[in-house]
């Protein structure tokens, strides 16, 4: 297959190349950016060195979709959905990153993203890419809304109880933490090292982007309108997010129940790992990588459940659940190209 990328130098972008360079069925032949056209993208991601010989090129969504058969958008929101058209879709399958079609009502969208839609009649047909919740659905789309990187650790962790009507879906509060690599790689002066080494903090309080995209996923799952807090904190590390997430049981069952359906519903995927007897996630442990490890503890003093969830915000929080996604469109084996253990140390 031959790959474009669009915005091929971001932090997204980049891992993307770094993941498709030994994909055996995948070969970019465009390394899209707006900021280093003409240069090497070695020269930019020393990393690539002999690796990756190609210059960047721009960002030129018409001329890639004569050229490849599968364009990911690693973009900022609005880009991509002011790029795709009918005449774009009918010829190459779309990956996006960003958040254009992961909402399916364009007014929660407007409002959250504080931006107008420039495609709206595309958001109807887009696939929410969640692999192991959408996968028939993935095999034959033309759009893929690639999902966010807390809304995908959040989901995975929670969704087992939630799809089992387990939980008081009012209920629900996630905690969640994230390297800085989440932030993006444009300069920012909340994210120079100096302002995040030796800190956390909360941020989004009460209002971060990614909230109804959880909230509209959980409401898929539970089938209740689903309303939930949702707090995000930046940790000086380059990549991982860990979530906690409280919720009321709705039935008193024990933890080893509980972690028994947990692996119904996740032993046959093998980038959801669950961790048994008490065994808590970490960042660690999945750096670097597409899994997934998901932990669960009932507080039998309190009634609640504790449900968490680590992963890297890079893989699978954006560009190797993007692999992913493309492995099922092209009926191919969903750990090629990312069938690898995690980093340690």
């Amino acid at each position: 297959m031959k790959v474009g990328i669009i915005g091929a130098t971001g932090y997204a972008g980049a891992e993307i190349v770094r993941l498709l360079s030994f994909h055996p069925e995948a070969k970019i032949v465009w390394y899209g950016s707006r900021s280093y056209v003409d240069k090497k993208f070695s020269d930019v991601f020393g990393n690539m060195f002999r690796i990756v010989n190609d210059v960047c090129k721009g960002e030129n969504i018409a001329e890639l979709a004569e050229t490849v058969d599968v364009i990911f958008t690693a973009t900022p929101q609005g880009l991509c959905s002011s790029l795709v058209n009918e005449d774009i879709l009918s010829k190459v399958k779309v990956i996006d990153l960003s958040a254009d079609f992961r909402i399916k009502d364009v007014s929660v969208y407007e409002k959250w993203y504080q931006i107008e839609h420039k495609s709206p009649r595309f958001i109807d047909e887009a696939v929410y890419g969640l692999c192991e919740i959408n996968r028939d659905k993935i095999k034959n789309a033309r759009l893929i809304a690639n999902p966010g990187c807390y809304p995908t650790c959040s989901f995975l962790s929670i969704y087992p109880l939630a799809k089992e009507g387990l939980i008081d879906m009012d209920s629900i509060i996630i905690d969640a933490k994230s390297g800085t690599s989440g932030a993006g790689r444009g300069a920012k002066v909340n994210n120079l090292y100096c302002e995040v080494n030796e800190n956390i903090k909360a941020y989004g309080v009460a209002s971060h982007r990614h909230t109804p995209e959880i909230e509209e996923q959980l409401s898929y799952a539970s089938g209740k309108d689903v309303v939930i807090n949702f707090t995000p904190h930046l940790v000086p590390m380059n990549r991982g997010i860990l979530v906690t997430a409280y919720a009321n049981l709705t039935k008193d069952i024990g933890n080893d129940e509980i972690e028994k359906i947990y692996h119904s519903y996740y032993d046959d995927e093998y980038f959801v790992r669950v961790l048994s007897g008490g065994v808590c996630p970490e960042t660690r442990w999945v750096e670097g990588s597409n899994f997934v490890d998901v932990g669960i503890k009932k507080d039998d003093r309190t009634g609640r459940v504790i449900m968490m969830g680590a992963m890297d915000n890079l893989v699978k929080g954006a560009a190797g659940q993007a692999v992913q996604n493309m492995n099922i469109m092209f009926e191919l084996d969903e750990r090629c190209g990312l069938n690898f253990a995690p980093l340690f140390p």
